[in-house]
């Protein structure tokens, strides 16, 4: 497990494009916290190191957005789903192929691949700031949040 404190938006997205950069094919990145706190930002910063051109918004409405960059990035956000209804609407098809940035994953209940990085972020102390633990299940994203530690200086 890592923690790290950012102190606004543009940290928030400059640790996400670090993320972005770093991720590979088949990876699943897990987003959870409250309304409001980041997710999204996050989400922008990782679509921005993969090369994604176009604005990243919340498929809220949609459950899924899919960018093109260096690798598919399947954005999904899953905060109005019930957790029974993402087997039914096929959501598993997003995984293992691409990178899959999932947002409200707990909504995905035994959907969730066994293997991947989860970032719970919550509001930090002052305004902007936030704290971001990141844990790791399975060798790859292991090694993804030890690249991610080791580059970033926060």
């Amino acid at each position: 497990m890592w923690q790290v404190k950012v102190k606004g938006p543009e940290e928030t997205v400059r640790l996400g494009r670090t993320l972005g950069l770093l991720v590979q094919e088949g990876q699943v990145i897990c987003l959870s916290g409250e309304l409001g706190v980041g997710k999204t930002t996050m989400v922008q910063g990782i679509a921005a190191g993969l090369g994604v051109a176009e604005p990243v918004t919340s498929p809220s409405f949609t459950l899924v957005h899919e960018y093109r960059g260096r690798l598919p990035m399947y954005h999904l956000d899953l905060y109005r789903l019930d957790p029974e209804a993402a087997w039914s609407l096929g959501l598993g098809e997003y995984f293992g192929r691409g990178v899959a940035v999932v947002e409200w994953p707990e909504h995905l209940g035994p959907l969730l691949p066994s293997e991947h990085l989860w970032g719970s972020i919550q509001m930090g102390e002052r305004e902007n700031e936030r704290l971001i633990s990141w844990r790791a299940r399975g060798n790859r994203h292991r090694r993804l949040l030890e690249g991610l530690r080791r580059r970033c200086a926060f």
